[in-house]
């Protein structure tokens, strides 16, 4: 599995900010409201686990081109940005949606968290070169 992904992480990471764009595209009406998973922030854990997942991929395509520290950064600030990006959009593009600070904030905390998860993923990922 980890080789599937070492070759493919790029692909992958293209699909997954596709996949990140249309369910944040998705009009209001049709995602689900469970009041019980408000209470837990579901919704804001689902940020950071999908914007950690992205970040994620764009570090292991750094760790697989040998790039250095600041790409690593650019991606991170890539992702961050991205998110930011996607909920101005909700805010005035997309229907029945809305833009969210916490929302952002969860993103990036999401892509700071894939920052403290670097020097493993270079250790594991480094090995299948």
């Amino acid at each position: 599995m980890k080789k599937l992904i070492y070759n493919n992480c790029g692909l992958f990471s293209v699909i997954w900010a596709i996949t990140i764009l249309l369910l944040c595209s998705t009009p209001g009406q049709f995602i689900p409201s469970v009041s019980w998973l408000e209470l837990l922030s579901f919704d804001k854990w689902v940020h950071a686990s999908i914007f950690f997942g992205l970040s994620t991929l764009l570090f292991i395509v750094a760790i697989k081109k040998a790039q250095s520290v600041p790409f690593v950064f650019i991606y991170l600030f890539s992702c961050i940005a991205y998110g930011g990006l996607l909920e101005i959009m909700q805010a005035k593009l997309f229907s029945h949606r809305s833009g969210d600070w916490l929302d952002f904030i969860a993103n990036s905390f999401g892509c700071f968290v894939a920052v403290l998860f670097y020097k493993k993923l270079k250790i594991v990922f480094s090995a299948l070169k």
